[in-house]
């Protein structure tokens, strides 16, 4: 049966988080939002995850300030604001008053559409979020995060739907950041998932990492899905998402409406090619398929980011030791999704484990505290089984944790009021929360992002400066032709 099947796009966002290091500033979005804008997207991807921390710690740029430019270029279509529940952009969780207003801030700064998600499918983490974005009008799709294991059935998915549709979410989003799901999953899940969610739509956000994504969207869409993620064609593939191009063409041959213009999107793509060289960044490429990924179902930025440490630790060599170990950790620590934050936390005890087996020692002989909250139960539900002597052991007899993580955290817009204001915002109070005086005082010294960019000139200019940058030129002659009279004169 042939359907209408909108687009999501990531490109501002979780592509350039994927293949350029979450390194792409305000100022090279300024040229190419405004044709995303006009392409037809449901909805644009822009600021969440590592987003946020990167434009904070390395960027030196403010993340609502981004929110507010972009807003004002974009004014078709709803700009989102993706969150890992709870934890809002950072690894710790943050008390209810923090994430109410946080969700106010949003809604202040121009984003329309929330997409929540918590990383190991406890919904009671999404509560707060979810509830506190409504109340302030906005579009609310919900992350259902994938993962490929025993426990993690259909049934599994199944139930947590439900629960996620309990508080009131617009649409869910199956989240499968490692690019994990196959088709032949696909055939059996997705109408598991539509069985339970009725007339609310269903969207698919699935990476490139085994190769299978262009085509699993395909038969994703087949089954039910409503909404597919894509990238623009330069930010799309390696571990990014399908090409929007290739994407909206295959479904459109399949006799699929799609209604997005691909002339703004074929624009855009050209400018980030030119950013890409400028900089001297990739672009992505297809993948080969990978049967060990389903084994340490690590993400592959992750991948060649621990290679690289490992060098640094004297590890040359022992990365597929280390993502052989991830794989048994996962599983006996009752397969915990391999996303962030428990991505790290699962490959720092691998790390630990193969060090301390070098020296003779049994493995989870050290065990950072972040494993041993997560054991505890302290970031929420466990989705598998721990062995009780393992159990033992990484919490040295700790009763388990079972109550909502969030509400054992204290409140605490009052106390940062009183011990790190004044605020010249709600703005500036929500950083503070985030990070600390150092990393806060930086961001605030840079002063406003800087929203000139090469590529935002005339292509005179462009050129022009191009040239003034070669050290082999000392003069040139312009001249341009077929102008009109009056030009000319």
């Amino acid at each position: 049966m042939t359907r209408d099947i909108k687009l999501v796009d990531v490109t501002l966002r979780d592509a350039h988080q994927c293949l350029w290091a979450t390194r792409m500033t305000t100022a090279m979005m300024q040229d190419i939002a405004p044709r995303l804008d006009r392409a037809g997207f449901e909805a644009i991807d822009l600021v969440g995850g590592a987003v946020f921390d990167v434009m904070v710690r390395y960027l030196k740029e403010d993340p609502w300030e981004r929110m507010r430019i972009l807003n004002r270029c974009v004014t078709e279509t709803p700009l989102i604001i993706h969150t890992r529940g709870q934890s809002l952009f950072t690894f710790e969780f943050f008390s209810d008053d923090i994430v109410e207003l946080a969700a106010e801030r949003f809604a202040a700064n121009g984003m329309r559409y929330h997409t929540p998600y918590d990383p190991l499918n406890d919904m009671r983490n999404l509560e707060i979020p979810v509830k506190a974005a409504k109340r302030h009008g906005l579009h609310v799709v919900g992350g259902l995060v994938y993962t490929y294991s025993p426990v993690h059935t259909d049934e599994y998915f199944a139930r947590k739907a439900k629960d996620l549709l309990a508080l009131g979410v617009d649409g869910i989003f199956l989240k499968d950041a490692s690019g994990l799901l196959r088709p032949e999953r696909v055939a059996t899940l997705i109408p598991a998932l539509k069985a339970v969610m009725g007339d609310t739509r269903l969207q698919i956000h699935t990476h490139c990492n085994s190769g299978l994504a262009p085509y699993v969207v395909l038969q994703a869409v087949e089954h039910g899905v409503d909404v597919v993620h894509t990238a623009t064609s330069p930010l799309a593939n390696g571990v990014s998402h399908s090409p929007t191009e290739l994407v909206t063409q295959n479904l459109r041959r399949r006799g699929h409406t799609v209604d997005i213009d691909l002339h703004p999107v074929s624009e855009a793509a050209e400018r980030l090619a030119f950013i890409a060289k400028k900089e001297g960044k990739q672009i992505g490429a297809p993948r080969e398929y990978d049967e060990f990924h389903y084994h340490h179902q690590c993400a592959g930025g992750m991948v060649s980011n621990l290679a690289f440490q490992l060098e640094s630790m004297g590890l040359e060599g022992r990365l597929n030791d280390i993502l052989e170990e991830a794989g048994h950790v996962r599983q006996e620590l009752g397969y915990p999704i391999v996303v962030s934050p428990f991505a790290q936390y699962i490959v720092t005890q691998s790390i630990l484990n193969v060090m301390g087996r070098d020296k003779g020692k049994p493995r989870y002989e050290t065990v950072p505290d972040e494993v041993r909250l997560y054991v505890k139960g302290g970031y929420g539900e466990i989705a598998g089984t721990i062995d009780p002597n393992l159990y033992d052991k990484i919490t040295r007899g700790a009763e388990p944790i079972t109550d909502r993580p969030g509400a054992l955290v204290k409140p605490a817009i009052q106390r940062l009021r009183d011990t790190r204001g004044p605020f010249d915002s709600d703005d500036d109070l929500l950083l503070a929360a985030f990070y600390d005086d150092k990393t806060y005082r930086e961001l605030k010294e840079a002063g406003p992002i800087v929203t000139d960019y090469t590529l935002g000139r005339t292509p005179l200019v462009t050129l022009i400066k191009g040239i003034a940058e070669r050290d082999d030129i000392r003069t040139f002659h312009f001249i341009q032709k077929n102008l009109p009279a009056k030009e000319t004169a």
